[in-house]
């Protein structure tokens, strides 16, 4: 029996209770502004009372009596002369609204730390800023911060958090040397361990130091809202990106902004390199945009780290192949070549015909190559051609017939990428404690932020094409068959994955129908028939005499679902 789908008020009810808390918070808000004067006037009430039962408690025994009479007398005078009553009202009021005011000191300036803390950083700007020659000199020793210092804020540890300055004009701030000591020493100054975005005015003349908050590593692979052609490389700071997209995150729903990558023919930079060092979650990200594509369209993975962290994504709907050895790897490519040639063919002869071009030239085919080196090597040591080599194709062609090539490497690896990858991947990424001058190697530009104390997995940089090197946290993928993966983040992987091919699901369905109360299957239990799978299919769909001497993984045919590539006319 087909299961019921769940009310709508049990699937989007974490939403609906954030915005419920939103503005029952704005509403309180509100009514606190505009019932402040009855709050001012009722606690000035509360303390008037307080202090005439104090004064009561404190009068003798024996004056209590002509102070009693007293006070009846006033009231009397009061309530016969004219307008006596309403005036003895608002002196009242008057009275509780003085009395219940709020008088708490409010700070106009830094104290003593601060002011000590501060004056320490001018004094060492000065023989960055100050010349000799200068008559007035804005930076001088003895001199006072307040008129270099248009603002700042202080946390609640008295460390800065924010500081604006001014410079002088003569100061060579279109040097990235000199700019880069200046950051050095405010750095320094301002507190390690934090990481710091600097913003120079070259016009005004001001430099903005901002303490950035670290971003959150609190989201896992999930289904993104995103328009077709775009994926998500991960996430940045606000107000770096212009738009945001709804996720869950510790069991909320909030907005947070997006790395968005565009491809297709109408993008400009249709590939994409990613670098990092071990373990800096190069993987991960191949991963994510591995589940994000299979959605829309067909990916082919070829793996040379040989590990299987891609066997999750083997047998699935829309993955054509996942080759780990370089028999694989060479055909795979290979045939990813000739698929390209065919598509632009297809597409010139549709044009010249004056109809639309076919469907399957518009379908996305995602190349996503991991760690090319180590074929690199091993095609050397056999005398095979660089698989790099059949990369030029689709990366030169890829964007006029719809297919995206992504390669993932380490940072020591990067002299040994072709000039075509390095040529044609107009979007970068680099993951991992790099430092700043590696950064800019990779990226053409350097960070405009410090590198972080603590660098967590998929934590790094992105630039797309010749924009801003903006801070990334890649969502946590994980490969759901390791054993060191959380329970969260594997269901949460699991669920995202295609639906397996028929081919490679069926053992598994003809295990599980031994009868109707079969119960589901675990987590793990679920592990190991996928493991188990895609060995019978890749088995089974090989004959024997295309086996790999001296391998125990059988060598897939050319996957795709069009076959060879159509000769040009002529």
């Amino acid at each position: 029996m087909a299961r019921r789908p769940l009310p709508r008020i049990l699937t989007s009810g974490s939403a609906q209770i954030a915005r419920s808390r939103e503005l029952a918070r704005t509403a309180a808000d509100s009514a606190t502004d505009v019932l402040h004067p009855l709050i001012t006037v009722s606690r000035g009430l509360r303390m008037l009372a307080a202090a005439a039962r104090q004064k009561w408690a404190g009068t003798p025994k024996d004056r209590r009596g002509p102070a009693l009479f007293l006070v009846a007398a006033c009231v009397l005078v009061v309530a016969l002369i004219p307008y006596g009553p309403l005036l003895g009202l608002i002196a009242l009021m008057g009275v509780a609204g003085w009395k219940g005011r709020d008088t708490a000191p409010v700070p106009t300036g830094p104290d003593d730390s601060q002011v000590k803390r501060l004056q320490s950083l001018y004094e060492a700007l000065v023989p960055y800023f100050a010349v000799p020659e200068d008559l007035n000199p804005l930076y001088a020793h003895g001199g006072a911060w307040g008129a270099a210092f248009d603002d700042h804020a202080f946390d609640t540890g008295g460390r800065l958090t924010r500081l604006q300055l001014r410079y002088p004009p003569y100061f060579p701030d279109s040097e990235p040397d000199v700019r880069a000591r200046i950051e050095q020493l405010l750095q320094a100054k301002c507190g390690r361990g934090r990481e710091y975005l600097f913003e120079w005015e070259e016009e005004a003349n001001e430099l903005t130091v901002t303490v950035l908050p670290a971003l959150s590593t609190a989201i896992a692979a999930q289904p993104f809202v995103t328009a077709p052609g775009e994926t998500v490389l991960g996430f940045t700071d606000d107000g770096a990106v212009r738009r945001t997209v709804p996720v869950v995150a510790d069991g909320e729903s909030r907005d947070e902004p997006p790395v968005l990558w565009r491809t297709g023919p109408r993008s400009t930079e249709p590939h994409l390199l990613v670098m990092g060092l071990p373990g800096s979650g190069a993987t991960s990200l191949l991963r994510s945009l591995a589940l994000q594509a299979s959605r829309h369209g067909e990916v082919l993975i070829v793996e040379g780290g040989g590990t299987g962290e891609f066997g999750c994504l083997a047998g699935r709907t829309g993955v054509l192949a996942v080759e780990c050895g370089l028999a694989g790897a060479l055909a795979g490519l290979e045939w990813a070549a000739s698929e390209t040639e065919r598509r632009l063919i297809a597409a010139n002869r549709a044009g010249q015909s004056g109809r639309p071009a076919p469907e399957d030239t518009k379908r996305p085919l995602w190349i996503l190559v991991d760690r090319p080196s180590v074929f690199g090597h091993l095609a050397a040591a056999e005398g095979r051609p660089d698989p790099q080599e059949l990369l030029q194709v689709p990366l030169r062609h890829g964007r006029s017939a719809h297919v995206t090539v992504v390669v993932a490497d380490q940072l020591d690896s990067l002299d040994t990428l072709s000039e075509a990858v390095l040529t044609y991947t107009r979007a970068r990424v680099i993951l991992g404690a790099a430092a700043p001058a590696r950064v800019e190697a990779v990226l053409g530009a350097p960070p405009r932020t410090t590198p972080p104390a603590d660098v967590p997995p998929g934590r790094g940089y992105a630039r797309l094409g010749t924009g801003p090197v903006l801070r990334l946290q890649v969502p946590a993928t994980p490969d759901p068959y390791d054993d060191g993966t959380s329970e969260a983040h594997r269901r949460a992987v699991l669920s995202l994955l295609p639906e397996r091919h028929p081919a490679v699901a069926a053992p598994a369905e003809d295990r599980t129908a031994e009868g109707p109360t079969a119960e589901a299957p675990t987590v793990e239990e679920q592990a190991v028939e996928d493991r188990t799978a895609m060995e019978r299919s890749a088995a089974r769909s090989v004959p024997d005499q295309e086996r790999e001497p001296g391998h125990g993984r059988a060598r897939a045919p050319a996957p795709g679902p069009v076959g060879a590539a159509v000769p040009a006319e002529g």
